[in-house]
């Protein structure tokens, strides 16, 4: 049995996810490309011992700082984690990467070295920000998918338009294809206002965990190109914030960033999935969550 929490950030789909496990006798496999990667455990939301709940979870933590995820790759890598569990729930916010576990991605065209080559030399002198409005104008789809400050991916998304003259976004997601076969999913779906306030809240207590300090022990390990080339939202901010940085007014704007980068997440998986069961968790219980999921 196949099972897919789905959701943006801080909707509260790794807790929902949690008690589905409970009830199966299953192991929560992660499909965050983030979550999976050392050392990034608190500003990614990787659960610990207690928000586990006792549950085996998979996939957290196991990745090196060094490792850049792409789609297919983490796809698969996803698939080999889950090949030997009879049932398993997989939880993530990534709708792309949800693509390549679910093996759904289309063969990518070509693009010639010295085009990227070009693309990164232009991106060095220019801000990610600029870089995004740019691709904004030519791909509005990928550019809601993408965070502002990611730099590494909006060029590789203009590199992809300009060696080709398409949409990003279309190449990326090909045909629609709808749920797998056997699987069940759920994309977990607070109402807006509701999902600001879980945002602020999470980032807070991430902060108060110690995610600063968890940025700064990576500066201090010497990752701190691993940080810059990942770009995990909020850590490239933390980092800046130790050489020269107001705490209150960066923690301000990582909640103000990833407020929109999970709008963003919940209208991609609503776009790419027309039709898929949706459960508001401030507004319903998880036995209708159940339900919706052919659970009871």
């Amino acid at each position: 049995m196949r099972i897919a929490i789905l959701g943006p950030t801080a909707s509260g789909k790794s807790s929902l996810a949690v008690e589905v496990a409970r009830h199966l006798g299953a192991t929560v496999v992660n499909g965050d490309p983030y979550q999976a990667i050392q050392g990034f455990a608190i500003g990614t939301g990787q659960p610990d011992v207690a928000e586990q709940g006792g549950v085996p979870h998979v996939g957290y933590g196991v990745l090196p700082p060094s490792m850049r995820p792409n789609p297919a790759d983490f796809g698969a890598r996803v698939r080999g984690w889950m090949a030997d569990l009879d049932r398993a729930v997989l939880v993530t916010g990534s709708g792309l990467y949800l693509r390549g576990i679910w093996d759904q991605l289309t063969e990518l065209p070509e693009v010639p070295e010295a085009l990227v080559a070009r693309i990164r030399a232009w991106g060095s002198g220019v801000p990610a920000r600029v870089l995004h409005r740019y691709l904004a104008a030519v791909d509005p789809g990928r550019a809601a998918a993408l965070h502002p400050n990611d730099g590494s991916r909006i060029q590789r998304a203009l590199a992809l338009h300009l060696a080709t003259g398409q949409r990003p976004s279309d190449l990326l997601t090909g045909i629609q294809k709808g749920v797998p076969e056997g699987w069940k999913a759920l994309v977990v779906m607070p109402d807006r206002e509701s999902l600001r306030r879980r945002v602020a809240l999470r980032v807070a207590a991430m902060v108060k965990a110690g995610w600063r300090e968890e940025v700064a022990a990576l500066l201090a390990a010497g990752h701190g190109e691993d940080v810059a080339a990942l770009r995990p939202l909020g850590y490239p901010e933390w980092a800046a914030c130790e050489r020269d940085g107001d705490a209150p007014a960066v923690q301000a704007g990582i909640v103000t960033a990833t407020q929109a980068y999970a709008r963003r997440q919940g209208t991609f998986f609503l776009n790419q999935w027309p039709g898929m069961a949706t459960w508001d968790p401030d507004a319903e219980s998880v036995d209708t969550a159940m339900v919706r999921l052919g659970l009871s």
